[in-house]
């Protein structure tokens, strides 16, 4: 579930729990799997006696640049990271423990196992086919213009995709085409360049309140995003579309509904999202 503000909230509390310039002094894995490109053994032996140079975000990956490997982590639908004391039980569901120079313990938690690790030399290889970041300065006007050009496809879809813009997913792309006016079934061709103007906007809107909300929580159970110091995010309460159905529209007070895009539960308005043009 965690999306880009979720990842960067995660990204930016390691970076001020003090975990720059600390040595990575071993590892331990408990589920082998979450080691997507080697073998449990060789992933704890290169990792060991590491520093953590610079800690970033890229997409929906978190990027622990080393002295000499890059370690991605994608967290997919129930990755967390907790900081913890030296002498800390694992969890039910922690799956792997790096021991930190400072006796502090980083700690990663998966419910569902679906989130992968990657130690690699080049992380170019893995985060070359992700688009444009949507909360960088390049992500002009001209620039989404250019992503969206000569594609054919549904505009959900479209925007969950990695490869056009990073980072988005369900939550957040239901409501940017709330907040645009844009039914999630439109075809990218037939968007008016008006109605790109205004999705851009909102793209960048509410990802830059999912931030400063310090993202979305669904809800209260450990298998729900939580951040590194344990804070749940707020921005839930702020939602005007997703997992909104049955409720009235915040805009026009028409019922939310609730259809399948792409294999993806969407929410939006039928009045204020009025969807006359299915190419």
């Amino acid at each position: 579930m965690p999306e880009l503000p979720e990842v960067e909230t995660i990204v930016r509390e390691m970076r001020q729990a003090g975990l720059l310039g600390l040595k990575i002094e071993r590892a331990i894995i408990l589920w082998e799997r979450s080691i997507a490109n080697l073998s449990s053994s060789d992933f704890c032996q290169q990792i060991a006696n590491q520093t953590i140079h610079d800690i970033s975000r890229r997409g929906k990956f978190i990027v622990l640049s080393l002295t000499n490997h890059t370690v991605l982590v994608h967290l997919r639908m129930t990755g967390k990271f907790l900081i913890d004391t030296e002498g800390a039980l694992p969890s039910s569901h922690e799956r792997i423990r790096l021991y930190l120079s400072d006796g502090r313990i980083l700690r990663y938690e998966d419910q569902r196992k679906f989130g992968k690790w990657y130690l690699t030399e080049d992380p170019q290889k893995i985060l070359e086919k992700i688009g444009i970041e949507p909360l960088s300065i390049n992500f002009t006007l001209n620039a989404f213009k250019g992503v969206l050009k000569g594609k054919k496809k549904q505009i959900k879809p479209f925007l969950l995709d990695q490869q056009f813009v990073a980072g988005i997913g369900n939550i957040y792309v239901d409501e940017a085409l709330w907040m645009a006016k844009i039914h999630p079934l439109r075809s990218v061709e037939s968007l008016t360049a008006k109605e790109v103007q205004s999705l851009h906007k909102a793209i960048i809107f509410v990802l830059k309140k999912g931030v400063d909300n310090i993202g979305t929580s669904l809800g209260t159970s450990r298998a729900n995003y939580y951040s590194v110091s344990g804070r749940r995010g707020s921005n839930q309460e702020s939602l005007n579309v997703f997992r909104c159905d049955g409720l009235p529209c915040a805009r026009c007070h028409t019922i939310i509904e609730k259809i399948v895009v792409g294999q993806r539960g969407t929410h939006f308005c039928p009045k204020c999202q009025l969807c006359r043009v299915y190419k």
